[in-house]
């Protein structure tokens, strides 16, 4: 296949390192791999709103729909003064690996505003996603590329979008995820990344010697995800002996007081200061001594220079791709046992699924059928990741990747992209 015009740079990042090394088992052509990691579409839009004192500012937004091959874009929004193109198209690619890994009928999207939410008031956050939103408005929608929330992208966020493309289209929940259950919702998706992550483990510990009692787990950020993570895994019987966030970390071997903790994270928006624990740095709490270890915040988070440090047994990747390439090796040669980020960090993903589907339908999942078919998903998905992970002699992240190559590379192949 011969590329005309600029092309890309796909291959720095560890995401497409690993999809570049399942295409080397698979013996998967040069000119499918290429179609397979190249972006599908790339949309910059200019965000120009006054704010409170009636000043102008100017910010970026972006939308990246990676792959198309298996059904609607799916992924999320996030707001960050660091954003930029090359991150969403990452993680873009991370949406498209999921939903085949999985076996959803999504391809993977992603987008997001380059802006510090920190120093937006609510008006000024609202106007700017209703501008994003009617900006991007062209290439949206239920069948074509579905947005859902994501980093600083709550609920109220995700209803701004809702109403704003329904006053192009007509009302249509389906358009987005991750709404209020009054706008049509789901029930099961506020909790359904801890969930997800606790329906992992458990299917896990049926393969590898894992036991929830007094298992210690610490968790590398402590936002609302981890906070459900936290609760969810101590009534499962497993003692939080560590937690970190933006600012700080505290840890206590024998086990944090998570009630109080958690309220002294409401009050003062940080751990730090929580005098009932040893307060240590955020980077600390990657190195301390526990069993299992959460990584639920940002990329990158254990690298070449960290990961020979790195105590735990068994690492879970909540959050997208947080170890790189050269990290994950020295970690497989230390033998610790990895749970990657396309099963992992996919509760949200199939709640959402379940979300679109009832909009679409018109009909409303109760819980349990919720859950139990978030427990069924996941489940098979990690069974059959372990079984090809064990047929071929590979880590369980390269089992993953394998069999989501697998399946866009028979989809692209049949929809006739030779």
């Amino acid at each position: 296949m011969k590329q005309i015009g600029h092309t890309l740079n796909l291959d720095g990042h560890q995401v497409y390192k690993f999809l570049n090394e399942a295409a080397a088992l698979l013996k998967t052509e040069e000119d499918i791999i290429t179609l397979i990691k190249t972006p599908d579409r790339e949309l910059h839009v200019e965000l120009p709103i006054a704010n409170d004192k009636g000043e102008m500012e100017i910010f970026l937004g972006f939308r990246v729909q990676h792959n198309n091959s298996r059904g609607p874009s799916k992924g999320g929004i996030r707001f960050h003064k660091n954003l930029t193109i090359d991150e969403v198209r990452r993680q873009a690619c991370l949406m498209t690996l999921k939903s085949a890994f999985l076996d959803l009928p999504f391809g993977g999207s992603h987008g997001g505003i380059c802006c510090d939410i920190k120093t937006l008031s609510s008006n000024e956050l609202e106007r700017l996603t209703r501008l994003y939103m009617s900006k991007i408005d062209c290439v949206i929608g239920p069948q074509i590329d579905i947005p859902g929330p994501d980093l600083y992208a709550d609920y109220k966020v995700m209803s701004w979008m809702l109403d704003e493309y329904s006053k192009r289209h007509g009302f249509q929940p389906a358009c987005v995820t991750g709404k209020p259950l009054e706008l049509f919702g789901s029930l099961g998706m506020e909790e359904s990344g801890a969930n997800g992550v606790l329906a992992v483990l458990d299917e896990y510990s049926k393969h590898k010697p894992i036991k929830f009692s007094g298992l210690k787990v610490a968790i590398n950020g402590f936002g609302n995800n981890g906070t459900n993570l936290a609760k969810v895994l101590s009534e499962a019987g497993c003692t939080i002996v560590g937690v970190s966030d933006s600012t700080a970390g505290v840890y206590d071997s024998n086990g944090l007081d998570l009630s109080d903790l958690i309220e002294h994270k409401l009050v003062k928006g940080s751990v730090s200061g929580f005098d009932k624990a040893k307060q240590i740095s955020k980077e600390e709490l990657l190195e301390c001594d526990c069993e299992l270890l959460i990584l639920a915040s940002i990329p990158d988070l254990i690298d070449e220079t960290n990961a020979a440090k790195i105590k735990a047994q068994t690492i879970i990747e909540v959050a997208n791709a947080p170890i790189t390439k050269e990290a994950d090796y020295i970690l497989e040669s230390k033998g610790v046992n990895i749970i990657p980020d396309l099963i992992a960090s996919s509760g949200e993903l199939v709640v959402s699924y379940f979300e679109w589907i009832q909009n679409i339908q018109k009909f409303k999942w109760d819980k349990e059928s919720i859950n139990t078919e978030l427990v069924r998903i996941l489940a098979n998905a990690l069974d059959e990741g372990l079984a090809v992970s064990a047929e071929n002699n590979i880590s369980l992240r390269k089992a993953c990747y394998v069999i989501a190559l697998r399946r866009l590379e028979l989809a692209t192949r049949l929809r006739g992209f030779q």
